[in-house]
């Protein structure tokens, strides 16, 4: 019987990865529904700069990024299934004031408190699925997880639409309690403790303040960490400002939410060939070659881009998007696996500190590209180049030293 067997009684059924990927979605669902209301809060709420709305989504990083670094110690000291509950109470809370906000500051809190809580369902999976697995074979089912979570951002923002044609956008905040409440219950049902009371650690400052240093100082884990925030922070900038761009500038209203399905349908696909070609190719090849696509194709668009006298043809960027947000498809479970390869004996601590330090980066990022949205799709591009350029030198200095400490 294999360790994942032996602890929880099935190889990677599809219910496990699918109960992962519902963990890990509540985070996508919470901001892609929310992209076609957008206008409409604004208006609702009083917010006077158009850029300002991407507070709806960016606090929700925010919160996201202070919090994941507590659950990671939780989960070690007090089993995984506490700290997950935890986070869907909080989440669930956040909720509830989002659908009865009154002003945009309170709505603000509410998405605060969203991504507070969000972070532990979160930090979770990722514990549950080092608990479970290592190397190639973790690798394999963070992508499948990334391959079945993709289904959320391809039809959140046509769920967010539909929501909009019958009510408000407030109906979209109580979808999201209700997605909260049945998470939490299916969790609790289904999900057996993979970390038993004699493999938990005892609650310690030092021993955790020590598992820190150990988890960010490593050059590997830290290294790996850093271009993901990276290519995160693109993708978030993309978030931020993609309903201005394709909603607005290219005036596709209500039919913005299947342009943004389709390159989230390209994502998804690659997270899936992804799953299917780890085993025989390996982490390290896969990442490098979706890096280097990625890099180079986004130069060259940008190049083209400053040469067009207007905005680039709506076929032209979403030819762009759709290749990007495939080679991108190609990295995220790598990257994840590869900084947390090291970090076995402290699983719950390390997925902490990567996604924490990971959110951090692309929240900061993400907000700088959103604000620079100036009514053209110079901004996002130009992200898309320089920080996809940035982790291949973060990717190398840590294979470097992987290969030479």
């Amino acid at each position: 019987m294999s360790h994942a067997e032996e602890v929880s009684g099935h190889r990677a059924s599809f219910e496990f990865i699918a109960l992962m990927a519902v963990m890990t979605s509540i985070i996508a669902f919470s901001i892609d529904a929310m992209l076609p209301a957008l206008p409409q809060i604004g208006r609702e709420l009083g917010v006077a700069d158009e850029n300002d709305r991407q507070l709806v989504v960016i606090v929700l990083f925010i919160g996201l990024a202070l919090a994941q670094i507590v659950y990671g110690p939780i989960s070690d000291t007090l089993g995984r299934k506490p700290a997950a509950y935890i986070g869907f109470a909080i989440f669930i809370a956040g909720s509830v004031l989002c659908v009865f906000a009154w002003s945009f500051e309170v709505m603000l809190t509410g998405r605060f408190l969203q991504g507070v809580g969000a972070a532990g369902p979160r930090i979770v999976s990722l514990a549950l699925v080092r608990d479970l697995y290592s190397g190639r074979s973790m690798a394999r089912i963070m992508s499948m997880v990334m391959g079945v979570f993709i289904i959320v951002p391809v039809i959140a923002p046509s769920v967010g639409q539909g929501l909009l044609f019958i009510g408000d956008w407030r109906l979209i905040f109580v979808a999201l309690l209700a997605e909260g409440i049945i998470g939490l219950a299916w969790f609790a049902w289904r999900q057996p403790e993979t970390l038993p009371a004699d493999r938990r650690a005892a609650f310690s400052l030092k021993r955790i303040f020590s598992a820190f240093g150990e988890a960010s100082s490593n050059p590997v884990t830290l290294g790996y960490t850093v271009a993901a925030g990276l290519v995160f922070g693109a993708f978030v900038g993309y978030l931020a400002s993609t309903q201005q761009i394709l909603g607005e500038l290219y005036g596709l209203g209500a039919q913005f939410p299947l342009y943004f399905g389709a390159n989230a349908l390209a994502f998804g696909a690659a997270s899936m060939l992804n799953a299917r070609l780890v085993m025989k190719l390996g982490m390290r090849r896969l990442a490098g070659g979706g890096l280097a696509a990625t890099s180079a194709l986004s130069l060259a668009f940008f190049i083209a881009v400053l040469l067009l006298p207007e905005h680039p043809p709506l076929w032209s960027l979403m030819g762009y998007l759709l290749l990007t947000f495939f080679f991108v498809g190609v990295l995220f479970g790598n990257f994840n696996a590869l900084a947390m390869e090291p970090m076995g004996h402290i699983a719950g601590t390390a997925a902490a500190v990567v996604g924490s330090l990971a959110t951090v980066i692309s929240s900061v990022l993400g907000w700088a590209l959103g604000q620079a949205y100036d009514g053209t799709v110079q901004p996002m591009i130009a992200g898309f180049a320089a920080l996809t350029v940035l982790a291949g030198v973060a990717m190398y200095l840590a294979e470097r030293y992987r290969r030479h400490p």
